[in-house]
């Protein structure tokens, strides 16, 4: 079997104009961005708006680890064997972070023959989208600190500034910073700090929009500071959502690209769930809904962040309602979860499986406290054992949750048509009961802690006193209906990533609660979690190059 890279390198695709026309988007609707890759224009999306015609099936994990779980590949090779059975199938993710690809991941376009391509075009620069978001977030705050450096004239107090810089790249020097030295023409020093930008409320705003007028309505409600009063100030009071809107007007355009075997995907925005709400765009998802029978589409990391808050915060806000849940799982990862060592993986070990698979059927037990029929993937690895995936089967059985052996990497859409099949029987089945795990009413301490208790296994949660003094204040200004989106570890269910398994009886602490207005909800950073993360000890960066014909090679 070859190489991702090689895979990619030789793939013959199609050109955008053709994948269109099997998504049903005419020429005339197409922005091109080369041969491969397109963006569809606001006239078509605004005519389309409104159409649900399709079902909504959402991919999602188990907690992730080093052993891989293949989450994006997944989604792929699930769409391309609904294309194949003739569900007509548009795939919907998210655009992948320069900071993870050049620090861990490498990559984030799938893997194998279930990839999104042009690979190398996607995981870089692609269409421009994460410029745009980073210099709009950006541009805010260098017209806040010209505010208060021509004379403060909205009061701001520079002590309760709420906005720090971004920058698409793992860099952990820059955290916390101090700006504004060299004198009095370059303004007061305060501390400051960067977030990598997919935690940036510009990009959740830009992902949860519907529209340009909504964008622009959003980014104008962003809370950049607060006056002595504790009377906040916008982006509306400083004037910079017109501007900010301007950068983001053609970003807002979904991309449409294509996978391996020709079936459309759109590839838009790209926050990531440990630290916002790690969904693609809402306009993708609408337009996706508006031409497909079937949409597949992935939130981040484990269904106890992406999965949360797709359905709390996505599904909320949008109106969306999935018809179901894809759970991917490997053997491998579940032996770690059960105490294995990543180096003693390739041991057979059905008891680390049936320990492991503990953290499998919390996630199972999770979607359906949210109402969706489950049916767990399992992504298979050619070391895997018979009697371990029988191990994990029986453990299923009683649950009545399928479980179904994938082997996408290696064989694409041949290796998923048993889970399209199933994915197929339960949209028809129509069992689907969706409702958020808590009401926009609840005070948002409580929703906290439902979220700890009834997704993590919790005993509650650890408000540290500044943490709870900023949720009185967030909910005195009129925003305690909002939901909130918790930061923590993606590791494990707790705050604790040493913490494997379906670990119980743990807290939550809360150290930091941040309003995003303009997004519509309240982030709530729990243990140590960053939101600008560090580069690893040895960086994916060091391998990625180019090789003597000029091709980007270390992708992967």
């Amino acid at each position: 079997m070859k190489h991702d890279e090689a895979i990619a390198r030789a793939a013959q695709l199609k050109p955008i104009a053709e994948i269109a026309a099997k998504a049903g988007i005419p020429a005339e609707a197409l922005e091109p961005y080369g041969r491969f890759k397109a963006k569809i224009s606001p006239e078509f999306l605004a005519e389309r708006a409104g159409r649900r015609l399709g079902k909504l099936v959402l991919v999602t994990g188990i907690s992730p680890t080093p052993a891989g779980e293949g989450k994006t590949t997944t989604t792929i090779g699930l769409g391309d064997a609904l294309n194949r059975l003739g569900t007509r199938t548009m795939i919907c993710l998210r655009e992948p972070s320069l900071g993870p690809c050049f620090g861990v991941k490498g990559g984030a376009t799938g893997g194998g023959r279930a990839q999104v391509a042009p690979m190398d075009q996607i995981n870089l620069h692609f269409t421009g989208d994460f410029h745009a978001i980073t210099s709009a977030h950006n541009l805010l705050a260098a017209m806040l600190d010209n505010h208060l450096f021509w004379d403060n004239p909205l009061g701001i107090d520079p002590r309760r500034i709420r906005w720090r810089r971004v920058l698409d790249m793992n860099d952990r020097a820059l955290r916390s910073i101090v700006d504004g030295l060299g004198g009095v023409s370059n303004g007061a020093p305060r501390e400051d700090g960067f977030d990598i930008t997919v935690a940036s409320e510009v990009m959740a705003i830009f992902c949860l929009a519907r529209d340009l007028d909504d964008l622009r309505e959003r980014l104008g409600r962003i809370v950049v500071a607060e006056r002595r009063d504790g009377s906040m100030v916008t982006a509306r009071d400083l004037k910079a959502d017109g501007a900010m809107a301007a950068l983001l007007r053609d970003a807002l355009a979904p991309n449409l690209v294509q996978t391996l075997e020709g079936s459309p995907a759109l590839v838009h925005g790209g926050p990531f769930a440990n630290i916002a709400h790690g969904c693609n765009s809402v306009i993708a998802t609408e337009l996706g809904l508006s031409l497909a029978d079937v949409v597949v589409t992935e939130a981040g990391f484990g269904a106890d962040l992406g999965g949360e808050k797709f359905l709390d915060i996505k599904c909320r806000q949008a109106g969306l309602a999935p018809a179901c849940s894809v759970v991917v799982a490997t053997i491998r990862a579940l032996k770690m979860h059960g105490g294995v060592a990543r180096n003693a993986l390739g041991t057979p070990d059905v008891a680390a499986v049936r320990r492991g698979a503990a953290n499998l059927l919390r996630h199972i037990d999770n979607m359906g406290k949210f109402g969706l029929p489950v049916v767990v993937a399992l992504n298979h690895f050619t070391g895997d054992a018979a009697d371990e995936q029988a191990a994990l089967g029986e453990l299923l059985a009683p649950l009545g949750v399928p479980l179904v052996s994938c082997t996408h990497w290696a064989d694409g859409a041949a290796g998923t048509m048993a889970l399209a099949e199933t994915v197929n029987g339960l949209i028809a089945a129509g069992n689907a009961r969706f409702a958020p795990i808590y009401p926009d009413a609840m005070p948002l301490a409580d929703k906290i802690t439902t979220v700890a208790r009834e997704i993590y296994g919790a005993d509650g949660i650890d408000l540290a006193p500044a943490a709870a003094k900023r949720l009185a204040a967030i909910e005195a200004a009129g925003f305690g209906h909002l939901p909130v989106c918790i930061a923590k570890t993606q590791y494990s269910f707790s705050a604790d990533p040493a913490l494997l398994g379906a670990p119980s009886g743990h807290r939550l602490p809360v150290r930091e609660v941040r309003l995003a207005a303009g997004a519509g909800f309240v982030v709530v950073l729990a243990g140590t979690i960053m939101t600008m993360p560090g580069l690893p000890r040895v960086p994916a960066a060091e391998t990625i190059g180019l090789d003597e014909s000029g091709q980007i090679i270390g992708l992967f």
